[in-house]
């Protein structure tokens, strides 16, 4: 019997501290929150970008986002072939697509090697289809690439890291060519930082990206701690 009663206690919890529990009712941002200067659309263009799918955006996002050489990072929808998606509908499942960020970067700061560093060393890659407690196909991981140059530098790493047995289990991350990014809706634009006080990001997201910064210390910004 208590084995059962904590099996359920931790099921609960992982209920209560998933990205997916936000789908029908987004939060108001906490108060106050930290005014952070963005840059125009016309502005980003002058920038490479990058796309990413490793578990849920809010993580994904932040963790880009204290990345040196990062411009700006957007949550958003990729990797599926439905149009216009919902959160709705990529958090329940109802869409090919995943959870994915787009990662606007200047190449002469941070290369796109060093992203793909970024993307393997701050999640699971074999974990199949779930990240922490999001499960689903939606939470898959995916390395786009965008040129023949790009996906040889995913394959290459990915085989080294093989080769080195960093992980016990295989990899099972996709590596597939990027086709169209779809932003997700406004309120889920920053949300880690709108939102320091969700029992997500206390429990999930924060811990994630402080074990990022961590172990890797010599990418961060100078002004991330």
């Amino acid at each position: 019997m208590k084995a059962l009663q904590s099996s359920l206690i931790v099921i609960i919890f992982l209920a209560a501290s998933s990205c997916q529990t936000k789908a029908k009712t987004p939060e108001p941002p906490s108060k106050p929150v930290a005014q952070v200067e963005k840059l125009s659309e016309a502005e980003l263009q002058q920038y490479e970008t990058a796309y990413f799918a490793s578990g849920c955006f809010w993580c994904v996002e932040a963790i880009y986002e204290s990345v040196k050489g990062v411009k700006e990072a957007v949550s958003g929808y990729a990797g599926g072939t439905e149009e216009n998606p919902t959160y709705e509908q990529v958090s329940y499942g109802r869409t090919t697509h995943a959870e994915t960020v787009e990662v606007y970067y200047d190449p002469e700061k941070v290369s796109f090697f060093e992203l793909v560093q970024v993307f393997f060393g701050s999640h699971d890659p074999t974990s199949l289809n779930r990240q922490g407690p999001d499960r689903g196909p939606q939470y898959r991981s995916i390395a786009f690439y965008k040129n023949e140059k790009e996906k040889k530098i995913i394959e290459e790493y990915m085989k080294a890291l093989d080769d080195s047995k960093v992980y016990d289990q295989p990899i099972v991350t996709q590596i597939e060519p990027f086709t169209v990014f779809w932003k997700a809706e406004e309120y889920h634009q920053d949300y880690e930082r709108k939102h320091p006080n969700d029992s997500y990001i206390t429990n999930v997201s924060i811990p994630r990206l402080n074990r990022f910064k961590e172990n890797f210390q010599e990418y961060l910004k100078k002004d991330v701690h």
